[in-house]
């Protein structure tokens, strides 16, 4: 089976069928005082962004030092363009996406369309985010549809696990239904008050028709959000072998 990017995404989908399965309801976790380092991991620009932008704006306000960790920089995501050009207009894309939101992007030199998990990517993943030592990390859920998405949510998961399983570890969501499958949510972070600056972010990425994507992720924020109670809420899988980093209430 190919790759099912975005824009195939939304082909199959449709503006009307983007809300999907229902989460199971957790008790919210309160802000913790500590400041500490998150670690953001897509395997593309706007990855981060449009699933768990609202989180990381937050995560940003309190004070903590948030990264945007990007696998690739997009070059197979613009129609008509070389790898190079694409990467360099994604790039900037990601760049002011990131500055919107108040956090830093990394880059971890992958190619868009041909990411690679093997020994040597293993260690070269493994060495970049050693060098940040994260206490939290988001990721992307494994059962995704994207070749790009699960390369990233296994590196991730391989570098939590030889770092000892230290840091806490959570999963977030994209389209779901259609690239994120089997996706049952443990926690909702409320992203009502940060809606407007995860929308700016989302559509920094103008190369990716933000009008169509961003109104499929708001009405998932929609949903998530009658899920917890609120407006709009990020809704994420906690791994609970990890710690238990407290989310922004």
């Amino acid at each position: 089976m190919k790759n099912i990017n975005r824009r195939e995404a939304l082909k199959m989908m449709g503006m009307t069928s983007a809300m999907m399965p229902l989460g199971l309801a957790h008790p919210f976790l309160s802000q913790s005082d500590k400041k500490l380092k998150i670690l953001v991991a897509g395997a593309h620009p706007d990855d981060p962004e449009t699933g768990c932008g609202g989180t990381m704006a937050l995560l940003s306000a309190q004070g903590h030092d948030v990264i945007s960790l990007y696998l690739t920089r997009g070059e197979a995501g613009i129609p008509g363009k070389s790898h190079s050009e694409a990467a360099r207009i994604r790039t900037a894309e990601a760049e002011r996406a990131c500055e919107i939101l108040g956090v830093r992007p990394l880059f971890a030199g992958q190619i868009d369309g041909a990411s690679v998990v093997d020994n040597q990517t293993y260690k070269k993943f493994n060495e970049l985010i050693d060098k940040e030592k994260p206490d939290v990390l988001f990721t992307q859920w494994p059962v995704d549809s994207h070749r790009d998405h699960r390369a990233t949510s296994i590196l991730v998961y391989d570098v939590w696990l030889n770092r000892g399983k230290k840091e806490s570890l959570y999963y977030y969501e994209v389209l779901s239904g259609i690239q994120t499958e089997v996706f049952h949510p443990s926690v909702y972070v409320d992203i009502t008050a940060v809606e407007q600056q995860k929308r700016k972010a989302c559509y920094a990425h103008k190369s990716q028709n933000p009008d169509e994507f961003y109104a499929i992720h708001k009405q998932m924020a929609a949903f998530r959000g009658l899920e917890q109670g609120c407006k709009y809420a990020e809704a994420f899988i906690y791994h609970n072998q990890s710690p238990q980093y407290l989310m922004p209430s």
